[in-house]
């Protein structure tokens, strides 16, 4: 298949280099009518390239705080481009979703890279506003910048800095925050499916456009975006399309890692209604569908309507229809089992 529009094929600039994801095709389905909060966000995740000898991977996630507005009446729809100095050029490597009317993003969509401890790697951050299709950051767009070295960000896991105007001054107070996570060495992806019941309305004229976000608890107990499903429009029975994750991106690959999922009303002005939250595990999922059909459902708790209704049940129910482990082997894989390659050349004069 051919990139979709807008979406970028891999960069590839010799040792050092990262490559960029494609996205995948749209998946077919006859369901409502869907609009999302951000770009297309396909529920297909690729397996990552072979790492380059003596590299280990690395998983950026970003998000931003306080981007200023280009006009009064609408704020930005901010999106990250990232950039590697690499062959003494800049090149753009990895790039963040689109986010619809949002002045304080937080990226779903990881940026993959190569860590080389020996080397200096300088990357660029460039946040623009993607209102009116644009692709790049340009004076019209441009919401800010900084730059950092991979090294910095690696040994300081978190790193935030202030974002530069293209005069060198602080754009207002906006600022752009960066967590790394090594990938560890585990091929193993999740697929999961997701639909909701009753849940609750937040709309006067229509029913509510309901989305659900995932974060994992990270060490220091800080919650950590890891997926952003669609939004399906006007259905308080929602049914997500299927996506699929590495097991690090979901739980760092550790089944008892706390899960928080969150359900919210879309709303195009950015202040989306939440609607309710519920906690899992990774295991707990597992275990919940481990027979062929067996579905697992949670209450959706708004927790200001649970301390302040006496007869509060819940704010609808969230159902896991399908949650299965597919582990993808890897040349080494197949090398290191007794795989046995012959190989014969011919040259025809």
């Amino acid at each position: 298949w051919e990139p979709l529009p807008g979406t970028w094929r891999s960069v590839q600039q010799g040792q050092g280099s990262a490559s960029k994801r494609p996205s995948p095709p749209p998946l077919p389905c006859n369901k409502p009518p869907r609009s999302d909060m951000s770009d297309p966000e396909m529920g297909w995740v690729p397996e990552p390239p072979a790492m380059t000898l003596g590299a280990s991977r690395v998983e950026l996630r970003v998000s931003c705080h306080g981007l200023l507005d280009r006009d009064t009446l609408t704020k930005p729809h901010p999106c990250v481009l990232l950039k590697l100095y690499s062959d003494e050029q800049w090149v753009e490597v990895e790039r963040t979703e689109v986010l619809r009317s949002c002045s304080s993003p937080v990226f779903s969509r990881v940026l993959a890279l190569e860590y080389f401890f020996e080397e200096k790697q300088p990357l660029q951050f460039h946040v623009f506003d993607a209102e009116d299709g644009a692709t790049s950051p340009s004076n019209d767009t441009f919401l800010g910048s900084t730059e950092c070295t991979l090294g910095q960000i690696v040994s300081q896991t978190k790193v935030t800095k202030p974002l530069l105007l293209k005069n060198g001054k602080t754009a207002g107070k906006s600022t752009i925050t960066i967590v790394a996570e090594e990938v560890s060495g585990t091929n193993d992806y999740v697929q999961l499916t997701f639909r909701a019941h009753k849940l609750d309305n937040k709309d006067l004229f229509s029913k509510s456009d309901p989305f659900m976000e995932i974060y994992k608890t990270d060490g220091d107990q800080s919650d950590q975006l890891v997926w952003r499903t669609e939004v399906v429009k006007n259905n308080l029975n929602p049914s997500w399309e299927p996506f699929r994750l590495s097991l690090h991106s979901l739980c760092s690959c550790d089944a008892h890692r706390p899960l928080k999922f969150l359900v919210y009303d879309y709303d195009s002005s950015g202040k989306h209604d939440f609607i309710g939250e519920f906690t899992s595990t990774f295991q707990e999922m597992q275990e919940g569908t481990a027979n062929p059909g067996q579905e697992m459902q949670w209450d959706c708790i708004n927790p200001k309507y649970r301390d302040k209704k006496k007869n509060y049940k819940s704010s609808g129910t969230v159902v896991l229809a399908q949650c299965t482990v597919e582990k993808v082997h890897t040349f080494l894989d197949y090398i290191m089992g007794g795989c046995q390659i012959s190989f014969t050349v011919a040259i025809d004069f």
